[in-house]
């Protein structure tokens, strides 16, 4: 019998310290976790064709190749896949990967664990848009048409019960979650970062692979990339690690 490969993946989190002179600060810490593939899914949420907000869509368009990248390797080295593309159900109705989780066995999620909830870095109450559309209407209708999905093997859902079922009837370990967006769908999801969390699935988010929705005229007055960045780091302090797409590639140790 073949041994399943093994993920070697470097879990950052973010941890308030002190000082040599007793000033707080965050510090970055690394540690190193080891999981048979088998025990490992990869989720993409809401990674859509399309987007009301134009600089949304231009961004996602330019990550999908990797993202695709990834699930592909993912995917062949045993990793389950989830497409989660939430809103577009129907287009997937009667799918393969789609049937598969509508008939898994139902598992009850625990209580949830209570989690502490602290406010964003960031001011997307305008809706986070950098190119200047207001929230108006759906946008999108599938997953983008980059990210190939496998009928016979993948799951597509965007609901919480039944994505957790699932996790748990195969046995995994460690959750990954890519995709958009960062401060919104990716956090607040029923399928998402604070929901696994307080339902005690282990989840990471792969911190290369994400985008916010926000508009640098807004708080902070930093840049696009800054604000994802905020985010991001916001998430690893709060919420749960995050994971570079690299781990999962094998293109060598993080920076």
């Amino acid at each position: 019998m073949i041994d399943p490969f093994l993920f070697r993946l470097r879990l950052r989190t973010q941890v308030l310290t002190a000082d040599a002179g007793g000033h707080a600060r965050w510090q970055a810490r690394t540690r190193v976790l080891s999981v048979p593939a088998p025990q490992v899914a990869l989720l993409l949420c809401d990674v859509w064709d399309n987007h009301w907000s134009r600089g949304a869509a231009e961004r996602v368009d330019a990550m999908a190749p990797r993202m695709n990248a990834v699930v592909h390797l993912a995917r062949d080295r045993g990793a389950l896949i989830i497409h989660a593309p939430s809103d577009t159900m129907a287009f997937y109705a009667g799918a393969p990967a789609r049937e598969r989780l509508v008939r898994a066995a139902h598992i009850s999620p625990p209580s949830p664990i209570e989690h502490p909830d602290p406010p964003l870095p960031i001011d997307d109450s305008d809706g986070g848009s950098d190119t200047g559309e207001i929230p108006t209407h759906t946008g999108w209708t599938r997953q983008h048409p980059t990210i190939e999905i496998d009928q016979d093997r993948d799951g597509i859902s965007a609901d919480g019960v039944e994505i957790y079922s699932y996790l748990q009837a195969r046995g995994i370990r460690q959750l990954l979650i890519l995709g958009v967006h960062t401060n919104m769908c990716v956090l607040n999801r029923s399928f998402a970062i604070k929901q696994m969390v307080r339902w005690g699935q282990p989840v990471a988010l792969v911190r290369d692979l994400t985008d916010t929705m926000y508009n640098p005229a807004m708080r902070p007055y930093v840049s696009h990339r800054e604000g994802t960045r905020l985010v991001v780091e916001y998430i690893e302090k709060f919420w749960c690690p995050t994971v570079a797409s690299r781990d999962l590639l094998g293109e060598g140790a993080l920076p």
